[in-house]
């Protein structure tokens, strides 16, 4: 079953039925884009389709992948998550501290690697409790909930790393999440394809994913139905947050340090590659799916700007429009559904 077919009910009516295959159509039309747009800029720059830099492409494109899948969780309950990119910077240097103060103390490769993943997967579901509580408990819109997030895991990341980069990340960390190869491929398409496929089949296959589609389509009728709304909220912003923290830690065995700017514009980002990808900001239409080929998109296109020598303000300008874009086009659907 698609993620289409789980918004969707069984006898639609015209009307829904017209915005379901709008939404089918564009969903076909992006992997045509795709194709387009790598052409495009090849015409400009030939190296962009030599084999190395298309790796490249993947290897950045599942970074980005994991943390579209992080927001599409929760655009698909009618939420976002303005602070990802500093959870991420957060996690980043929360986890290099840990795993230098493991060093330092002369602890086992094995245990300083187990410390660095328990200090980031903890800030990461702190911040996901934090923004969910904020959000369900409190009612506060996503947008000011994650605003104010935002600023305090900036000023969190900045504090503990006194704004430098922290060093003494261990190489087994470093090989274990960014350096191994397993069957040939980079560490980083394999963790983000296993995520990747454990996400959607909790999307489709779980109660719990169900019920985040059903929240996103008619909240009102969840709450009605018996679903516990409130709790199902938190879980998925800690969910958001420990994807989060999970593309910071492998961002983290990159660099070799912690990196208190490392979430930089990821926010963005990763709701532009889930909104391309055709997830519905006004929720319950989405999923892993979505997110992948979206993210595909954006970074084709950020990467064929920069060996076109595109001009980096000139970039976030179209990213900016494409967001705009997406989100226009997602109106247009839901007039057609309406």
């Amino acid at each position: 079953m698609s993620d289409l077919d789980l918004a969707s009910p069984a006898a639609a009516a015209p009307a829904e039925r017209r915005a379901t295959l709008l939404a089918l159509a564009w969903q076909a039309a992006l992997p045509i884009a795709l194709v387009v747009l790598l052409l495009g800029f090849a015409a400009v720059d030939s190296a962009v389709l030599t084999p190395g830099n298309l790796v490249n492409i993947v290897q950045q494109a599942s970074y980005l992948a994991l943390f579209a899948m992080a927001q599409t969780v929760v655009i698909l309950t009618r939420g976002f998550d303005l602070a990802l990119g500093p959870t991420v910077s957060m996690v980043s240097v929360g986890a290099a501290l840990a795993m230098a103060a493991g060093v330092a103390g002369g602890q086992e490769p094995g245990t300083v690697l187990l410390m660095g993943l328990a200090a980031g997967f903890a800030l990461g579901a702190a911040c996901g409790v934090f923004n969910g509580v904020v959000i369900a408990y409190l009612g506060v819109s996503p947008f000011v909930a994650t605003l104010g997030s935002y600023n305090i895991a900036i000023g969190v990341a900045t504090t503990i790393s006194s704004g430098r980069p922290v060093q003494g990340v261990p190489d087994l960390f470093s090989w274990l999440l960014y350096g191994g190869s397993p069957f040939g491929v980079p560490a980083a398409i394999v963790i983000t394809v296993i995520v990747g496929i454990a996400l959607h089949l909790v999307l489709t296959r779980t109660v719990y994913g169900r019920a985040l589609y059903i929240i996103g389509t008619n909240p009102r009728a969840a709450a009605v139905a018996g679903l516990p709304v409130k709790r199902l909220l938190v879980a998925t912003y800690v969910l958001c947050s420990s994807l989060a923290a999970l593309g910071a830690l492998m961002m983290t065995a990159r660099t070799g340090s912690g990196e208190p700017n490392l979430g930089g514009s990821l926010s963005l980002q990763a709701i532009a590659a889930a909104v391309v990808g055709g997830t519905s900001l006004a929720g319950g239409r989405g999923g892993v799916g979505t997110a992948v080929v979206g993210a595909l998109f954006v970074t084709i296109l950020s990467n064929g700007m920069n060996l076109t020598r595109i001009d980096g303000y000139v970039q976030m300008v179209v990213l900016g429009a494409i967001v705009i874009a997406g989100v226009v086009l997602d109106r247009l659907r839901l007039e057609r559904r309406g």
